[in-house]
């Protein structure tokens, strides 16, 4: 599960957009805003890209969440995760996008047990 936390226009978007290729997925990315969820897939696993920017009340969107989140075959991006807080697990990578002079910053936060998610990339 990896939450991306940034104001609008931060670029959360966009790192789905290039995480999807990475995955796989040769499906356009377009930001959930308005549908709240949008689903790539790659052979047998599932990307599933939530945008809960326009939710206020987190209803029945949390038990779909919670069935998503079951599924060890899916990864699951997160924007805007806020108001389903209480369902996330705390073992997620969490990315925070910043604005900055260069461009982009982006900070990763991890549990220890998601060590090796970092030590791949590098």
């Amino acid at each position: 599960m990896i939450e991306l936390v940034g104001d609008l226009g931060s670029g959360k978007t966009t790192f789905v957009r290039g995480l999807a290729r990475g995955f796989g997925s040769p499906n356009r990315v377009a930001s959930p805003t308005f549908t709240l969820s949008r689903v790539y897939e790659s052979g047998d696993r599932a990307m599933h890209h939530f945008d809960f920017y326009r939710l206020h009340e987190p209803g029945h969107i949390t038990d779909e969440l919670a069935d998503v989140l079951d599924d060890k075959q899916n990864v699951v991006v997160i924007e805007w995760a806020d108001i389903v807080r209480e369902v996330l697990p705390a073992r997620r990578l969490r990315i925070m996008f910043e604005h900055a002079p260069e461009g982009r910053r982006l900070t990763f936060r991890y549990p220890e047990s998601l060590r090796y998610l970092m030590e791949a990339v590098h």
